[in-house]
């Protein structure tokens, strides 16, 4: 997620639209050179900067034991992308599983979002699961293990556009994400600001917990959570 555009930005052009999974509308909007998704009138995300984003992957790698190859990484929430390509154009990551809900934002990913992330869909490393995260943990998840688990849904813990998305940041929801870890593996969670009882809650179930901040274009530094249980 990023901070909306700055004021006297260009007027952005709609580009795509359909319904939301949820409830409402999503829209992909041009501003320039730049891409905007809104949903149901609220602003997600663009592709104005994305560091924080990319920070998210990378500091979730780094964080693995040295020498480890063949990774597997499971991201959470799609976007524009920028996670799931910084995730691999890492020479160590074999393997990247993305879980979206949104089908419209996947099949842009297709069409007019594909040149951003370097047209994931075409990538054999990248597969795009569509799904809702805590679905996925519940029904379909389990069989699979990784060594990084990156989160990137909706605004963080404590500012949800969807109500239902608070949930992923509970306990029960933790307990799921760390019995999918492989021996060593990480958990990293974004969020738009500092959510001081997750991280009391992370640090209840995970015996590391890191913070990393990565100034934002205005107001407060998004904030990573990294954890190792």
């Amino acid at each position: 997620m990023s901070c909306p555009p700055p004021d006297g930005a260009h007027e952005p052009e709609i580009i795509a639209r359909g319904p939301g999974a949820v409830a409402g509308e999503l829209v992909l909007r041009r501003a320039g050179g730049h891409f905007e998704i809104i949903s149901n009138g609220v602003f997600l995300m663009d592709t104005r900067d994305g560091a924080s984003e990319r920070e998210l992957v990378r500091a979730s790698l780094a964080a693995l034991p040295a020498g480890r190859t063949g990774v597997r990484v499971l991201i959470g929430g799609l976007g524009v992308g920028f996670t799931a390509r910084t995730a691999l154009d890492d020479d160590r990551v074999g393997h990247v599983r993305v879980i979206e809900l949104e089908p419209e934002v996947i099949a842009w990913h297709s069409g007019p979002l594909g040149a951003v992330a370097g047209h994931l869909p075409d990538d054999p490393r990248c597969e795009l699961t569509r799904s809702d995260l805590l679905h996925w943990l519940t029904v379909a998840g389990g069989a699979e293990r990784f060594d990084a688990i990156c989160l990137d849904i909706d605004n963080g813990p404590d500012w949800t556009v969807n109500e239902g998305n608070a949930l992923l940041y509970r306990p029960a929801s933790l307990e799921r994400l760390r019995r999918l870890l492989t021996p060593g593996g990480v958990i990293a969670v974004w969020s738009a600001m500092r959510a001081p009882d997750f991280a009391a809650l992370l640090e209840e179930q995970c015996a590391e917990v890191r913070t990393v901040e990565v100034p934002a274009r205005r107001g407060e530094p998004d904030i990573i959570y990294l954890a190792r249980p």
